[in-house]
């Protein structure tokens, strides 16, 4: 009997997603930034953000990490625009929650285009980068 071939890691739809991040940009104004180091597989993210009344009018990241981490990062710098801290720390929640098995959905911002990496665990730490990033960013602003 022939072994079974295990699903690829990396989907079509995962590839355009992290082929579709943003390349960094020059905001106006930069209210807060932050830039964290995944432990667990050494991606890097370096978030700015601009603020207005506690919300986000524009974000730009630099993402040095594996497709599924580009494109966690291309899901928020398309739906960051308008969000509060509160917003984006439930998005966090709702994730990490999603990607330990604890949620049944990952709460929104398209972030269910990941499900292939919820079985890879060693993947967890570069997906929830981008989130963890912009709510660094958005905490140094003083938001």
């Amino acid at each position: 009997m022939a072994p079974v071939m295990n699903a690829p890691l990396y989907t079509i739809e995962i590839l355009r997603l992290a082929g579709s991040l943003p390349d960094p940009m020059h905001l106006e104004r930069v209210d807060g930034m932050a830039q964290l180091r995944s432990p667990t597989c050494g991606s890097t993210v370096h978030t700015e953000v601009m603020l207005d009344d506690g919300r986000v009018t524009a974000v730009s990241q630099q993402v040095r990490a594996c497709a599924f981490g580009q494109a966690s990062g291309a899901l928020v710098a398309k739906h960051a625009q308008g969000r509060t801290k509160e917003e984006v720390a439930e998005a966090l929640t709702g994730l990490s929650g999603w990607l330990d098995g604890s949620r049944e959905d990952p709460g929104g911002w398209g972030l269910e285009a990941l499900a292939p990496a919820r079985s890879r665990t060693s993947r967890h730490g570069a997906i929830v980068l981008p989130l963890r990033a912009l709510l660094a960013a958005i905490e140094d602003a003083g938001a």
